[in-house]
């Protein structure tokens, strides 16, 4: 650059997004060959913690019943199953959703709409296909 030549005063930068709804927040979701770091969704990772929380005191026995559970905890049975349901991901599917390396379309509300059992089939519907499993 020549030291005469002038500077604009104003730069013009276009990024291409779009914004998302997510988990009570709006994102900025950038292209998908924008390589940045996502952050984790922090709804998603709460119940994440309260679904392996809550399974462990099933597991050990400090609640009888889900019903038991969710009384003790002052909320609806309905709500204590869909949140449970979540230690049934793949464990590959858990860590990145930890770690916040899952797409856009993986949210709280979408995952209590239900997912399949099987772990290779939820790698399909959420996008993971090509997750290799160590």
């Amino acid at each position: 650059m020549r030291r005469n030549m002038s500077v604009p005063e104003t730069l013009v930068l276009q990024v291409p997004f779009r914004l998302v709804k997510r988990g009570g927040k709006k994102e900025m979701h950038l292209p998908p060959d924008a390589h940045l770091r996502r952050e984790a969704d922090d709804a998603l990772v709460r119940a994440l913690g309260r679904a392996f929380r809550w399974k462990r005191l099933l597991d050990r026995g400090e609640f009888a019943t889900v019903s038991d559970l969710a009384g003790h905890e002052k909320i609806a049975l309905s709500y204590v199953a869909r949140i449970l349901r979540l230690t049934q991901l793949a464990p590959d599917i858990v860590e990145a959703i930890l770690d916040g390396r899952h797409g856009p379309e993986i949210s709280l509300a979408k995952l209590q709409e239900g997912f399949p059992d099987e772990w290779g089939a939820q790698r399909i519907l959420l996008g993971f296909a090509t997750v290799t499993v160590h």
